[in-house]
């Protein structure tokens, strides 16, 4: 499965694994957002594990406390951050600690993909 969802904040390729989340530029990431997800997980992963990227292109903001509500949701197995820049990496660093399942920082999205597949593999 391959399909690719355009929302007003964001770009969305989802896959059978995972889904790869590209923001727009100057987004403000609140935790009204996990509605949205929500809504996408219960249509393309009713009842299957999945992993979510965030492939940081661009510059926004993330409120943490979102990764309160988001790790709330069963069938997300993990939480990916991909980035060259300094400064995402950084405040990836601080989003983790909201996060209490799996959460890792890639600099390739290839990387994040193939640790994606492992960890609903397990």
């Amino acid at each position: 499965m391959k399909e690719t969802l355009s929302l007003d904040f964001c770009d969305m390729t989802i896959y059978d694994n995972y889904l790869v989340v590209v923001m727009k530029e100057g987004a403000n990431i609140t935790p009204e957002y996990n509605d949205v997800l929500l809504d996408i997980t219960h249509t393309y992963y009713p009842e299957r594990p999945f992993v979510y990227i965030a492939h940081r292109i661009h510059s926004y903001s993330v409120d943490p406390i979102i990764y309160l509500e988001t790790a709330k949701i069963e069938n997300l197995k993990g939480f990916a951050v991909v980035s060259k820049n300094y400064q995402a990496k950084v405040n990836a660093q601080i989003e983790q600690m909201f996060f209490k399942k799996p959460f890792e920082i890639f600099k390739t999205l290839e990387d994040a993909v193939d640790w994606a597949n492992k960890l609903i593999e397990i």
